[in-house]
């Protein structure tokens, strides 16, 4: 399905732009372009999670590889320099790129000859390999390949004239690399080349998305060392960057390891969500590399959703609504249990921290929202398994937020008496999804009673009424405060509109800006609106926010709207809520647009133009944002753990429902 041919490989404003991504589940990473260009601080071959899944540091960042063959040699590598320059051009030899699974795979050919190369990481170890194959050739070919590493916070850059001098040790098999006092020491290793340890630093890489962004645009690498062997046809080598002194070196044992886990994740999803397309199939393992191990060191170890590579940790809000698609539709009931439990432990005055700590750090619960997905997370949870454990487990916890909520927690959070409804929001804070901030400056503050959380509000109580009576607890309190907050809700219509205002009860009054979030008043289980003013939120979202690849944040009629996305960080803030296209608002749109018409057909129709997406940007998977202007190029995090989620859970819902109108049709 994935596959660039020789003419997209060559040429380099479309193979410097796509980036591949590989994963090992404890938050460590490697990526890069197709072509091989750096052009993010965040490509490398070995960005170590030191304390899993965050602390995480570019340890290695590529092999500049040079192929000799019949006395003349081939840099396979590429560079961007300061002055604009590309030198070497390696990306010209390439026949062809795939993936395997997530597994990227370069086919370089000249003369006679053709090389495979492919990039792994092993699960659970901050380890990645390289692995060379001499497919065709008539002759030996000898490979040399120059290790350039880094040690730095992978959001930072270096500069050499400011870097401790570090340590190359020979040992066996390769090298030990130590960069700096505070880090720890790590292997370059191979399974028979020949290492000979260098010092030289490289200066001036010059990274293009970084400059895009606003960022500082140049990075210093070191050289560190040079391994080379002769191959004969048939023959093979392995390259193993890792922590680990003594990692495993058989390059085709670690790759069948690699294979039959990912064959293992389609097994578990196949019962569950029918892989009738290809990009499905890819979905399920790019899920995957979202979902990680969190070390609370001396408290054991729980689990967690990374929100997006390259540069985000684990958000509460995005792991509570990535949760469904992530784990449930792929079979994974069990993580999605122990990713609950993990979060539980850290509920706060009935809050769920918005950014999940580092190890020694306290949480941030800057979020409104991230809590009320909870209960809807532990509803498809529930829904999918029937654990009654689980829910046993966590209802005292729901019972806390919701006595939090009624009486008054962090940032003015609270239910107002006159109307049920749930208020947010302080001067200085960003509490919903739409959470851009620059330094002081909230660029949607939303403060009062936005739609969206009123919507999950009503829909937590209605679960909380559910889950009392299963556990026969009493219920009727939860129902009551639900049947205020659905006539409560009522407010929100805009008759002169025919939509819901944005927020309610702002320092200016009622919102009337059309945005996407009134769609969760449709598309969650329980809705506070009735048939014809459902149908109405979804017409309106479909004529002003819906395109090919999600729906915009705010209509283009708007005088505020930003169609394009880029510039320096306040110039991107201040268009991310204000016009730019988020993948994962096509499964709210696609849940509402089913409750409404009925219609999976026409919902699949909706879904299939991100498919494509999975080879336009960061290949396999779907990125966070897009312009919101045509062509709508794709922008943010090449892999967003939502974007993949909401797709794989709306392709469920959608089989579901044709499955059921089919039956129906057969009784008829």
């Amino acid at each position: 399905m994935l596959v660039l041919d020789r003419t997209t490989c060559g040429d380099l404003s479309v193979s410097g732009q796509r980036e591949w991504l590989v994963t090992n589940g404890i938050g460590g990473y490697a990526a890069g372009t197709v072509a091989g260009v750096l052009t993010r601080r965040y490509h490398g071959l070995l960005i170590a999670a030191l304390q899993p899944p965050v602390s995480r540091i570019l340890l290695v960042t590529k092999l500049d590889e040079t192929a000799v063959y019949q006395g003349r040699a081939y840099p396979l590598f590429a560079d961007r320099w300061a002055d604009g320059s590309v030198e070497p051009a390696g990306f010209r030899h390439l026949e062809r790129f795939h993936l395997e699974g997530t597994t990227p795979v370069w086919t370089y050919a000249w003369a006679d000859a053709g090389l495979e190369k492919r990039v792994w990481m092993r699960p659970g170890a901050n380890t990645t390999y390289v692995r060379y194959d001499l497919r065709r050739a008539t002759a030996p070919l000898t490979l040399r390949l120059q290790a350039l590493v880094n040690g730095r916070d992978h959001h930072s850059y270096t500069r050499a004239a400011t870097r401790q001098p570090g340590h190359i040790e020979p040992v066996a098999h390769g090298l030990r690399i130590t960069t700096g006092a505070n880090l720890p020491p790590f292997y370059l290793l191979s399974d028979r080349a020949t290492a000979q340890p260098q010092h030289e630093w490289r200066r001036g890489y010059f990274l293009s998305v970084e400059e895009y962004r606003g960022e500082e645009p140049l990075d210093d690498n070191l050289y560190v060392g040079l391994f080379e062997t002769t191959l004969q046809p048939g023959e093979s080598l392995t390259f193993v960057a890792s922590l680990a002194d003594d990692p495993d070196l058989d390059g085709q044992a670690a790759y069948d390891h690699r294979r039959a886990y990912e064959a293992g994740l389609l097994a578990l999803a196949r019962p569950h969500l029918p892989l009738t397309d290809p990009a499905i199939e890819q979905l399920v393992l790019a899920a995957d590399q979202f979902i990680v191990t969190r070390d609370f060191q001396e408290e054991g170890s729980g689990q967690s959703i990374i929100a997006g590579y390259p540069w985000f940790a684990d958000w509460g809000r995005d792991t509570m609504i990535a949760l469904p698609g992530l784990t449930l539709t792929t079979g994974r009931p069990t993580v999605a249990a122990r990713i609950l439990r993990t979060f539980a432990r850290f509920v706060d005055q009935g809050m769920l921290p918005n950014c999940f700590p580092d190890v020694g750090r306290t949480p941030a619960y800057n979020t409104v929202d991230a809590t009320l997905w909870y209960f809807e997370a532990i509803r498809a949870c529930h829904a999918a398994t029937a654990d009654e454990g689980l829910l046993r487990d966590l209802f005292p916890t729901l019972q806390e937020i919701i006595h939090w909520h009624q009486r008054g927690t962090r940032y003015s959070i609270q239910v107002d008496p006159t109307d049920g409804l749930l208020y947010a929001g302080e001067p200085g804070v960003q509490l919903t999804w739409m959470d851009a901030k620059v330094g002081d400056w909230v660029v949607t503050p939303r403060t009062g009673k936005p739609v969206e959380i009123n919507a999950l509000w009503y829909n937590a109580l209605r679960v909380m009424a559910d889950f009392a009576r299963r556990l026969d607890e009493p219920a009727a309190d939860y129902e009551k405060l639900a049947d205020r907050v659905r006539a409560g809700f009522a407010r929100f219509w805009n008759p002169a509109r025919g939509y819901c205002y944005d927020v309610l009860d702002g320092p200016a009054g009622a919102d009337p800006t059309l945005r996407p979030n009134q769609l969760l008043a449709v598309s969650l289980p329980h809705s506070p609106l009735d048939a014809a003013r459902q149908r109405a939120v979804v017409e309106v979202c479909a004529q002003h926010l819906l395109t090919p690849v999600g729906l915009r944040s705010l209509a283009p009629t708007d005088p505020a709207y930003i169609g394009h996305y880029g510039g320096d960080r306040r110039t991107r803030d201040a268009a991310y809520h204000q016009g730019t296209v988020w993948a994962w608002l096509i499964g709210p749109f696609i849940s509402a647009h089913l409750r409404v018409y009925g219609d999976p057909a026409a919902a699949r129709s909706f879904l299939l133009p991100l498919f494509e997406q999975l080879a336009q940007h960061g290949l396999g998977s779907i990125s966070e944002i897009f312009d919101g202007d045509p062509p709508h190029t794709p922008r943010g995090c090449i892999a967003q753990a939502w974007s993949v989620a909401e797709v794989l859970r709306a392709w469920q819902e959608i089989t579901a429902k044709a499955s059921t109108s089919a039956r129906s049709d057969i009784r008829v």
